[in-house]
């Protein structure tokens, strides 16, 4: 869920609901102040999870992150969950924060965070943004989970396969999957092909999709890049997007096959997080038919 300015209310209510429905979570995306919105949910539910997914790292200082999250931790009796990523490049840019590496960001990221533990008070569990093998790994080392985001259904099971018998049992594993609940599955498709624009800029998502068997899309996506005008970038790479790709990390379709889907991910030990769109409203729209999917 996301908490928009003029909304907040109207989200908890929501949250409220997602409780008395017995939802497994509430998983909570960096826009709209995420931090700000998990402690409303500490003290606006009793029994429901939730948690960040994923909350930047260079948005605040590991030690006032730290002081944060205890406290979310404490008040919510242990419901909440601290999902950690270092974002993307556009990201980085426009906070002009300077970084390392990927891999030596978060490592002392958390390192800053459990030092500061003696003076918050116990921290939450950590999960990390993963996508490819070095971060799941690192995830698998240095905290409770990994959460991965627009990931290939076909390809994570043989990715999450390569760790530890004895991590992965004990590992919180999960993916947020845009997914839209609608008869009309092209006009489903076509909500999911305007947000995945984004990633698909991105060179860590495209390596990944390559890494997963979409090496030919791939290709056409990045001679796009490099050879269109910027202001027709976009459309170009959504007409280029096939459906093999699309349906493999995104869900599309009427309730059944969004039931089925979701039920599908869980079995291979990842909860599925349904990222709610609607090709009939907002937010509040695509949650309440979620909702009335599973009631």
């Amino acid at each position: 869920m996301v908490a928009p300015a003029k909304k907040r209310h109207a989200i908890l209510e929501l949250a409220r609901r997602a409780e008395e429905l017995k939802f497994a979570g509430i998983a909570c995306p960096s826009l709209g102040a995420t931090m700000g919105l998990c402690v409303s949910l500490a003290h606006s539910t009793n029994e429901i999870k939730f948690w960040t997914s994923i909350q930047p790292i260079y948005y605040s200082h590991a030690i006032e992150m730290a002081n944060t999250a205890a406290h979310i931790h404490e008040v919510s009796n242990g419901r909440f969950a601290l999902g950690l990523g270092v974002s993307h490049g556009p990201v980085i840019d426009r906070l002009g924060a300077t970084t390392a590496t990927p891999l030596a960001d978060i490592k002392n990221y958390l390192a800053t965070m459990k030092a500061q533990e003696r003076f918050s008070g116990d921290l939450p569990p950590i999960y990390l943004a993963a996508l490819r093998n070095k971060m799941m790994h690192l995830a698998s080392e240095i905290s409770n989970g990994a959460i991965w985001a627009n990931a290939s259904r076909k390809s994570i099971a043989a990715q999450i396969a390569l760790l530890p018998d004895s991590k992965r049992s004990n590992m919180f594993l999960a993916n947020m999957i845009p997914t839209v609940i609608s008869d009309d599955v092209e006009a489903a498709r076509a909500i999911h092909r305007k947000t995945l624009v984004g990633y698909v800029t991105l060179p860590n998502y495209r390596n990944y999709w390559r890494a997963c068997g979409y090496g030919e899309q791939m290709d056409a996506f990045e001679k796009i890049l490099s050879e269109s005008a910027k202001e027709s970038r976009n459309t170009e790479i959504i007409s280029a997007m096939d459906n093999e790709w699309l349906d493999d990390c995104t869900i599309s379709g009427d309730v059944d096959t969004v039931r089925e889907r979701l039920y599908g991910w869980s079995l291979i030990g990842v909860l599925p997080i349904a990222v709610m769109s609607s090709t009939s409203g907002g937010q509040a729209q695509a949650i309440s038919q979620l909702f009335d999917a599973f009631s």
